[in-house]
């Protein structure tokens, strides 16, 4: 289900709701703006997934202008339902509030980076307990609002789901008490919040999470799933500037078949040269990398489509269908024909 290719990213639409967090908290954008993965094809595009080294810094960039209580608060307040995508309707849209918060930690990877946090749900009788685990290296504040924010989101799902506030029993914070956490109180509903347990974790009666959510609908819960698992399998992953590139390339490919150098390089706010160089010190070039976009273009024409040899020749940037079949045969040793018909 989760590909190791997602590790190290989280869903842009976290990033998002990080960056709106820093703005509001006063953070200067120059701080920020030229964090990987922030640029706004990128940030405003769902099917790309951000450097989770990008959100630890716009945390830690956040809880130098505010006290980590205040910014798990702001967090949570821009979490309405849909921010984060299908991974929010895994909860709400399930038979029960416990169901939603097993599938949501089953497809946790659809919103974080499930190689330094999890999701992790736990029965005891009447209770039932739901812990955040984060082991990114971060800054002692940018830690602690990270794992408040997470409970006080985990609290709104579920209580999105049971269409009414539930409050918690326990809540139990990996953190020292601050002076104030009146912005705690207020998050969770309650006053019985304990710091420096080993854990973050939020507690709630077995009968509040399994009772019917009210608007449940049979069969959703496993569409969405389905949707999370093509959302997953669709992400692209970006780790770093070559991912960046591929990215752009790939964009102006879409839009204009053939892209030049000059396009992408106009899109990355690049002079040629530079977009060249940087290329080279990723041990590229940009006639390898436009190859091989326009190999996956062709091959999809030839799987997906009916179109002609010349019609894709004429779409992909060749100057005829024998230039095609040439680069057909040099990439896969065979003809655009007996690809079409073997589906390879």
């Amino acid at each position: 289900m989760v590909s190791h290719a997602h590790q190290g990213t989280t869903s842009s639409a976290l990033a998002r709701l990080s960056v709106n967090a820093a703005r509001l908290l006063g953070v200067p954008a120059h701080g920020y703006a030229h964090l990987l993965g922030l640029a706004p094809e990128h940030l405003n595009d769902d099917s790309c997934r951000t450097p989770a080294a990008t959100g630890i810094r716009l945390a830690e960039l956040s809880t130098t202008h505010a006290p980590w209580t205040e910014l798990s608060v702001v967090l949570a307040q821009q979490s309405s339902i849909g921010a984060l995508g299908v991974w929010d309707y895994l909860i709400t849209s399930a038979p029960t509030p416990l169901e939603g918060i097993r599938d949501a930690s089953a497809y946790f990877a659809a919103v974080a980076d499930t190689s330094t946090d999890g999701l992790r749900v736990t029965e005891d009788g009447e209770r039932i307990t739901i812990s955040h685990v984060n082991q990114a290296d971060l800054t002692y504040e940018a830690a602690c609002a990270i794992r408040a924010y997470a409970l006080g989101l985990y609290q709104r799902r579920l209580g999105e789901a049971a269409q009414r506030r539930l409050v918690p029993v326990q809540v139990a914070l990996a953190a020292k008490a601050p002076r104030r956490y009146d912005a705690l109180t207020e998050l969770y509903g309650t006053r019985s919040i304990d710091f420096e347990a080993p854990d973050t974790s939020i507690t709630f009666l077995a009968s509040d999470l399994r009772a019917p959510n009210p608007h449940a609908q049979p069969g959703l819960s496993s569409v969405l799933r389905r949707h999370a698992e093509q959302t997953l399998a669709t992400a692209i992953p970006l780790h770093n500037w070559l991912d960046l590139f591929r990215t752009a390339l790939a964009a102006a490919a879409h839009d204009d078949g053939t892209p030049a150098l000059a396009t992408v390089a106009l899109r990355m706010a690049l002079s040629p040269r530079t977009l060249q160089r940087r290329l080279d010190e990723h041990g590229t070039t940009w006639s390898h990398e436009l190859e091989t976009v326009r190999r996956a273009h062709i091959t999809r024409l030839l799987h997906d489509t009916n179109l002609s040899i010349d019609s894709i020749a004429a779409r992909s940037g060749y100057a005829d269908a024998r230039a095609l079949r040439r680069a057909v045969q040099r990439w896969y040793g065979t003809t655009p024909g007996n690809l079409r018909r073997t589906g390879r």
